[in-house]
């Protein structure tokens, strides 16, 4: 457990394990805790780079709503693997945290060894439909600084977290969760490393997108987690560590 000082800004993460690097993201209102089921099983053959996003758990939550941005996520989770000496990771992530790391694919290509993308989708074409998902993260923003951490919901990956911050949510929900353009889905084609997709089975707001990513993206394969919902990997951890285990082995020796 440490912090990384981003102009002034603590970024929590923890480092756990020995050997190839996997640096994991999670999802718009989750913490780190909630990779611990993938941390534990895997750390004896892999080194997990897990963190808290800005607004999120341990993460500080600066009041000014322009340090948030997908932007600043992606440069922090290049300064996360600059701080651990990581010049080349397997990089992947839940929810918000794929898209961020299809994001971060997109900055640095040169340094993703491979990409994991759960229960995730790569953002819209269409600016009708990316103004639907902004409208939700707005509402989502609206019930962060009405209703403070209450609005938290009953997720598996909120459950478990713990945050500090309501209006550092809000901000986040702004910032991070909302989309400005297409420049990610974009990328898909663009993609040259592998790439595993997992989604619940019972995911279904995000079984089109999941889909539509392992076209899209020439090496990609797709994993679908029987009788899990959203967070799958915590739904089903041994059948998502399985699907993980499979790919690491061999994406990352």
């Amino acid at each position: 457990m440490a912090y990384l000082d981003r102009d002034g800004i603590r970024i929590y993460y923890e480092d756990r394990g020995s050997g190839p690097a996997v640096l994991l993201t999670h999802g718009y209102s989750a913490t780190c805790n909630m990779w611990k089921p993938q941390v534990d099983a895997l750390a004896d053959r892999y080194r997990f780079i897990t963190w808290d996003m800005r607004g999120h758990g341990q993460t500080d939550s600066p009041d000014d709503a322009s340090r948030y941005s997908e932007a600043v996520t992606v440069a922090d989770m290049r300064a996360l693997l600059d701080a651990s000496g990581v010049r080349r990771a397997v990089v992947g992530g839940l929810s918000l945290g794929g898209y961020m790391s299809l994001a971060f694919y997109r900055t640095h290509p040169e340094m993703v060894e491979a990409l994991l993308l759960a229960d995730t989708g790569p953002g819209y074409r269409n600016p009708a439909a990316r103004d639907g998902w902004n409208q939700m993260a707005q509402q989502r923003a609206r019930e962060f600084e009405e209703q403070g951490l209450a609005a938290l919901g009953q997720g598996s990956e909120v459950r478990i977290a713990l945050h500090r911050s309501a209006q550092g949510l809000a901000h986040a929900a702004r910032g991070m969760l909302a989309q400005v353009d297409d420049r990610v889905i974009s990328v898909l084609p663009e993609v040259r490393v592998p790439t595993l997709v997992v989604v619940g089975e019972q995911d279904e707001p995000f079984r089109a997108p999941s889909d539509y990513m392992a076209a899209k993206v020439p090496a990609a394969e797709l994993v679908i987690i029987p009788t899990a919902g959203h967070a799958s990997n915590l739904d089903q951890p041994d059948r998502f560590n399985e699907a993980l285990s499979r790919f690491l082995g061999k994406v990352a020796g």
